[in-house]
């Protein structure tokens, strides 16, 4: 394991100014106010936010802006933002609403030079790559990169995109599961021991967390943080009881 500290992530999916969560990617339910939400997380002991914004849709961009900023006045511990990230252009104006990070999945697996773009101009720690990954026989590694949410399946194999963002600037990746996402069985380990063994940049595992003892195990595959989402909204678990969990697993925790 490794003596860096690992970090604890709510992930708050954020559809027209509220926070959904569903099951695969599907049949999408209320789960609250996002900034409400991200200060309850913070006080919580949260080390790191994250939104996507799941419907990206241009009408929606402006509440987007504004949750990001009203969430960044409240909430001092680093923000990502994911979601709808096309262009240079969009990461400053995210950047200059508060967030710290910027979250990118489809415009760069359309146009992959998107990935340097970013990276020349902001740096590679601004810059978080997001993987929905679905297990497939088609690809090499077993794993295939989704867009759309999950629902529409690449060409690409998980690792080889990974590494070939890694080497664009990609400065983190953010691995989510599409098989595991909201089934609560726990992490897709096979899938976080995958990129690990690829990456040279920060591994945040994501996708199926359920219960405390789900936690420690990724952090044991390779993550370097963990994040999770319906577990913390509906009550479930608390980012406290997570840090405690992973600390009597001897992981050390910031």
């Amino acid at each position: 394991m490794s003596d860096v500290a690992i970090r604890v992530i709510p992930c708050l999916d954020v559809a027209a100014g509220r926070v959904v969560k569903g099951v695969n990617f599907l049949n999408l339910r209320d789960a609250g106010d996002p900034v409400e939400l991200a200060r309850l997380y913070y006080a919580q002991g949260a080390d790191e936010i994250t939104f996507l914004d799941v419907t990206a849709t241009v009408e929606d961009r402006a509440t987007m802006y504004e949750t990001v900023t009203a969430t960044a006045e409240q909430v001092f511990i680093p923000l990502t933002v994911g979601g709808g990230v096309r262009a240079v252009e969009d990461v400053t104006r995210l950047l200059a609403s508060g967030a710290d990070k910027v979250g990118v999945n489809s415009a760069a697996i359309a146009r992959p030079a998107l990935v340097g773009e970013i990276a020349d101009r902001f740096g590679a720690q601004v810059l978080v790559l997001s993987l929905d990954v679905k297990r497939s026989p088609r690809t090499d590694s077993g794993f295939v990169v989704t867009t759309h949410g999950g629902r529409t399946e690449t060409d690409l194999d998980a690792l080889a995109w990974a590494r070939e963002a890694i080497e664009r600037g990609a400065g983190e990746l953010l691995v989510n599961s599409i098989d595991a996402d909201g089934t609560k069985q726990g992490f897709d380990l096979e899938l976080v021991t995958a990129m690990r063994g690829i990456s040279t940049v920060p591994v945040i595992a994501s996708g199926g967390a359920g219960a405390l003892e789900h936690f420690a195990p990724a952090v044991a595959a390779g993550a370097d943080a963990v994040l999770a989402a319906s577990v913390f909204h509906d009550g479930l678990l608390t980012v406290g009881l997570v840090k405690d969990a992973l600390r009597e697993e001897g992981v050390v925790i910031r």
